[in-house]
């Protein structure tokens, strides 16, 4: 089916094609540079506090040096005005294509209007940007992985019932926050109606600061004392302040406790038996994924996404990669042999007749 050009957009196109998955393909713009320069990307940051996304921008411009592509980047501190505002200097700079991974989804939607009055297709990454019509979404499949924590978490508290479940959530700001409790309760909802998990606590952490989640962690222990049996935490950071308010109590180890992003000091407390399970995702698939459509879109070549994802305005063709759950038994297995973190970095603090051989 052929969508019209959008306006503003010289020469531009957006196709579907069904045969082989979704593909879309955008004309070179008004005043684009020529083909023979480097493709110069425009790369829009929430935030650097947190390991995970400092990983983001390293994969980023490792990958840009790879293929010959000139990155700009711009991180927001998790402010919405000021993400506005980096998007108009990125637009200003006529970078080819915009990459944007969202603090808030919604309010992203103008950075699209206006990269696209501008003729910069945009990518919206890991977090998908709501009421807008980006040209693409890049992502690990967010609902999956709240399935598998939900998951990772039973396998964790096996033969438990009922399991006291205190769930934190992300930020209500960030659509992925939606997505992962979606996945959760896929799988969570069915033994909440057999009283087989009884939720006692859950609340929003904003902004997925760890201090908010030790905040509400708190007030469950507050509530219902240690009766307490699992923690199923948005990511590693809301799992780290939940750890931190469990230490407090004695509790941390005792109590199961799942996040997600395989962070290094995440998968340590796993080592040390203090976190029960992570979701690793590979960034440098997702980052690989998004530069290469990048490329392609500034060169006006069809791109494939095979999947897509409803944002509230349209449907957005989207590309998605693979997970993993991490648990102790499978550090080894999983991000050491990746190379995502090292068997030392890993295993640092644990006793060296406690560690497992070295792979």
């Amino acid at each position: 089916m052929n969508f019209p050009a959008r306006s503003g957009l010289a020469a531009a196109s957006f196709a579907l094609s069904i045969a082989v998955g979704l593909a879309l393909s955008r004309g070179a713009r008004a005043g684009a540079a020529p083909a023979s320069a480097r493709p110069l990307i425009g790369l829009s940051l929430d935030t650097l506090k947190e390991e995970r996304w400092q990983r983001d921008r390293d994969a980023f411009q490792k990958k840009a040096d790879e293929l010959g592509v000139d990155l700009l980047v711009q991180a927001a501190n998790s402010d919405d005005t000021r993400q506005m505002q980096d998007v108009q200097a990125l637009i200003s700079r006529r970078v080819g294509v915009l990459i944007i991974a969202p603090h808030n989804g919604a309010a992203m939607a103008k950075a699209v209007s206006l990269a696209h009055e501008a003729g910069i297709p945009v990518i919206s990454y890991d977090r998908l940007i709501t009421g807008a019509d980006e040209d693409l979404y890049v992502a690990f499949d967010t609902v999956r992985i709240g399935r598998m924590q939900a998951q990772a978490l039973l396998a964790a508290v096996k033969g438990r019932r009922p399991i006291r479940l205190v769930r934190i959530q992300g930020a209500k700001t960030d659509n992925n926050s939606f997505l992962l409790k979606q996945g959760q309760d896929q799988v969570l909802a069915p033994l909440i109606a057999k009283g087989e998990v009884k939720v006692v606590h859950e609340d929003w952490a904003e902004d997925w600061r760890p201090e908010n989640a030790k905040k509400i962690m708190n007030a469950a222990l507050t509530a219902d004392g240690h009766a307490i049996d699992a923690v199923l935490c948005a990511n590693d950071g809301t799992a780290g302040g939940a750890i931190q308010a469990l230490s407090e109590e004695g509790l941390a180890g005792k109590v199961a406790v799942v996040g997600q992003d395989a962070e290094l000091v995440a998968c340590q407390r796993i080592a040390a038996g203090m976190q029960s399970a992570t979701i690793y995702k590979p960034t440098r698939l997702e980052v690989g994924a998004a530069l290469d459509a990048a490329i392609k879109l500034i060169k006006g070549r069809p791109v494939v996404a095979r999947d897509e994802q409803d944002n509230g305005f349209a449907k957005s063709p989207t590309i998605l990669r693979d997970t993993v759950v991490v648990t102790r038994a499978n550090l080894l297995d999983t991000v050491v042999k990746d190379g995502y973190h090292s068997y030392d970095e890993v295993y640092d603090g644990v006793p060296a007749d406690a560690r497992p051989k070295r792979p």
